[in-house]
């Protein structure tokens, strides 16, 4: 069961009730990640979500992690390019705690100028422990490849030197204007006393003021086509191809969903079978959406022995090409439906998942998506819908590109996916207007 309400400082409110359960998710998503940041601060979004740890009037940091982990509960954060979340799993029994822990680290949190200096320690480590790893590097390189100076294109946990130049004074100005209860969803998922947990939502959250009435607005994202390379002494040689995709909530997201799943999903995908088990030119190679406020973009990522490159991107290319042109019959059609159901379904046997979902949609859309709604939209998936994500994300091809690895010629790699990336330039020009 359901229920969606707002209080009366601006804050949503998204509960979902589950009876079988004795558990509780209890989170506070913030629309406000790096892409809400100004080039000077990048990173300090993810920062912040450091410091939220730190200390409050009332509980250290140890306190703080102490008064959930003693109960057997977890307590954690995330944030991304588009939100920021602090969430709570515990035992039914300890809604009040969870509420209150989270509460007081949201609203009373010090920012202790000694703790911000130790913290941008741990920041840096996190950092150069992302520098080190082949993926993460990838994963950055492309976003700049393909959304340049947007901010989509800025690193989550931003960079050494803009970490190094966070004081209290930034740090609280940032979130007087970014943390405000107008762009902030508090999502409760699991079992609880509806009566309980409306007095306890109004006596640690109704205190949230803000003067400012933050709605975060974005530039319309271009995507480019462009392609980035970092040197890196590793084994392997990590590839990202880009392709255009759709934003989030769009009315045939679920149609990409199930064609991804067919392309490159899974293990019975086109591109495991084809490039792993077929021609044996890989161990990892897989696709996937990312869909963003806005835009969207379709990826197709592999890791392997720079020597087999030529042959991989090829084969990928020539795949895709048939993929976008051939469509998929109504067989396989129908076996994703039920495949990308399942997937959902098994999904939701997690009360953390629902409560991440259920904050998400109302952050961005202001609406509820129920279970009933997802399997419905999944069952109407049809022909047209299929031919329209064909049309606009797969036929224009592969538009932007990038790689990281050890002494390796990418501009001559890119001549293998320049087809693509021509046509997509020539036909569509998506890559010269705005989304």
């Amino acid at each position: 069961m359901y229920n969606l309400y707002t209080l009366k400082n601006g804050l949503r409110i998204v509960t979902e009730y589950i009876e079988h359960v004795n558990s509780v998710s209890v989170g506070v998503m913030v629309q406000n990640g790096s892409r809400n940041e100004k080039p000077e601060v990048n990173g300090i979004s993810h920062f912040i979500e450091h410091m939220f740890f730190k200390g409050t009037d009332k509980r250290t940091a140890k306190e703080i992690v102490g008064d959930i982990e003693n109960v057997g509960g977890q307590i954690n954060a995330f944030t991304s390019k588009d939100a920021t979340c602090y969430y709570v799993k515990a035992l039914n029994t300890h809604l009040d705690l969870s509420l209150d822990v989270l509460s007081d680290m949201i609203l009373h949190s010090k920012f202790d100028p000694e703790e911000i200096e130790k913290e941008k320690g741990v920041v840096i480590e996190e950092i150069n422990m992302s520098e080190d790893t082949p993926e993460d590097v990838l994963d950055d390189l492309h976003s700049k490849a393909i959304f340049g100076e947007n901010s989509l294109a800025r690193p989550i946990l931003g960079t050494i030197d803009k970490v190094k130049s966070f004081n209290r004074e930034k740090i609280v100005d940032f979130i007087y204007n970014h943390y405000t209860p107008h762009n902030s969803v508090l999502s409760i998922c699991g079992k609880f006393d509806e009566k309980e947990l409306n007095y306890l939502i109004e006596k640690y959250f109704s205190k949230w003021e803000s003067s400012k009435i933050y709605v975060p607005e974005y530039d319309t994202p271009i995507l480019l086509n462009d392609s980035k390379y970092a040197e890196k002494k590793i084994e392997q040689l990590h590839i990202d191809l880009g392709l255009k995709g759709l934003p989030y909530a769009h009315e045939k997201g679920y149609a990409l969903v199930l064609l991804n799943n067919i392309f490159g999903g899974g293990a019975s995908s086109i591109l495991f079978q084809k490039v792993r088990e077929e021609l044996g030119l890989c161990y990892t190679v897989y696709s996937y959406p990312q869909p963003y406020k806005g835009v969207g973009v379709f990826n197709i990522y592999t890791s392997l022995s720079k020597q087999y490159a030529d042959k991989a991107l090829s084969v990928i290319d020539r795949e895709l090409k048939l993929f976008a042109n051939g469509g998929i019959s109504k067989e396989l059609l129908d076996i994703n439906k039920e495949k990308i159901k399942a997937s959902y379904i098994l999904g939701l046997e997690s009360t953390a998942s629902r409560m991440f979902a259920n904050a998400k949609c109302v952050m961005l859309q202001n609406k509820i998506k129920t279970q009933e709604d997802v399997i419905n939209r999944i069952n109407n998936i049809n022909n047209d819908d299929i031919e329209y994500v064909l049309e606009e994300c797969f036929k224009p091809g592969i538009i932007s590109t990038a790689y990281v690895g050890q002494k390796v010629d990418y501009k001559k790699l890119n001549t293998i996916v320049n087809n693509s990336k021509e046509a997509y330039d020539n036909s569509s020009k998506i890559a010269k207007i705005k989304i």
